[in-house]
């Protein structure tokens, strides 16, 4: 999820909800993908359905916007190739954490993405938070805690752990796209085919080292029609359905409608891994869901209201969650 830059909506209020349906899709598309994504993966599995998942992908993207890759400078090409090193430290973390901990808790634990972003930025631009945001912050950071004890208090699981660690690698890579200059005006599907084919490129290697789990090919063969379906809905609908939604919904509404939708994702993935994978929090994890919810969405709102140095644009669309 991210911020996109402010431009004029364009849609009439009455027909507003025809805008809004498929962003609301993409929330609820995301928030389904963590049971998605654990539904077909192992921790043996992790990088092999990571190749797959982008492989599958990626050739469109190259086809859709291939004169556009050819426009891009030097510079571009190297500022989202190191985009896409980064995200593909996010995209293996938060995999690994997805196998280790349940999809409610995936889902819930990286909205927290929306608290360290502006945390992270007030750090580097040394603009000290208003004391709302800091109390969001505070509430969130609560409500993780007891997110993670639902069987009464312990350590955290080494998957919820991963998870907190993936929001923070997507907070450094929203600072960096923010920071990297020769991106800031790359064009969005460019940028983000180079930063998926780095981070597959990264998955290759790491598939061809030795004991880093089974090889893509031994996967593809072993996967049945329950798992294709799931890697082709992960590849299809969260990475090209949800990038060209982004792109297609700001030009026709405000980037503050289309947030206040893609923030309900936490909200899908609570319900689909309950409704659906058969997940239970127990009470003390369910006030921990409602603190997370509360304080992202407070903190959301008080972020909003803080006018942005004039140095930082608004990062391009998200390839994925």
């Amino acid at each position: 999820m991210t911020s996109i830059a402010a431009v004029p909506s364009l849609a009439p209020p009455r027909r507003a909800w025809l805008t809004d349906l498929p962003v609301l899709l993409v929330a609820v598309v995301w928030g389904s993908s963590y049971l998605a994504a654990k539904g077909i993966t192992t921790a043996q599995t992790v990088i092999a359905v990571l190749v797959l998942r982008f492989a599958v992908v990626l050739p469109v993207l190259v086809i859709a916007g291939r004169r556009r890759l050819l426009a891009l400078s030097a510079a571009q090409w190297r500022g989202a190739g190191l985009l896409g090193l980064v995200l593909s430290g996010i995209f293996l973390v938060e995999t690994y954490g997805i196998v280790h901990t349940s999809a409610t808790n995936a889902g819930l634990i990286i909205s927290l993405t929306m608290i360290f972003t502006p945390l992270a930025e007030a750090a580097v631009t040394r603009v000290r938070p208003t004391g709302s945001f800091l109390a969001a912050a505070a509430l969130s950071v609560s409500g993780v805690v007891l997110l993670t004890q639902g069987g009464g208090f312990t350590s955290p699981s080494a998957g919820d752990l991963l998870m907190l660690l993936a929001a923070l690698a997507r907070t450094l890579h929203v600072l960096l796209m923010a920071r990297i200059k020769s991106v800031r005006s790359a064009d969005s599907l460019s940028l983000t085919t180079v930063q998926l084919g780095s981070a597959v490129a990264v998955f290759a290697l790491l598939a061809a080292v030795p004991g880093t789990g089974e090889p893509p090919w031994s996967v593809a063969a072993g996967f049945g029609v329950r798992e294709w379906g799931g890697l082709l809905f992960l590849s299809v609908f969260c990475t090209l359905f949800a990038f060209f939604v982004q792109m297609w919904s700001v030009r026709r509404t405000s980037p503050s409608r289309v947030s206040l939708l893609l923030g309900t994702e936490p909200l899908w993935a609570a319900a689909v891994g309950i409704a659906i994978g058969g997940e239970r929090l127990g009470p003390a994890g369910v006030v921990g869901a409602v603190l997370v919810l509360a304080g992202t969405a407070w903190g959301r709102r008080s972020a909003d209201a803080t006018p942005a140095p004039a140095s930082t644009p608004a990062p391009s669309p998200s390839p994925a969650p």
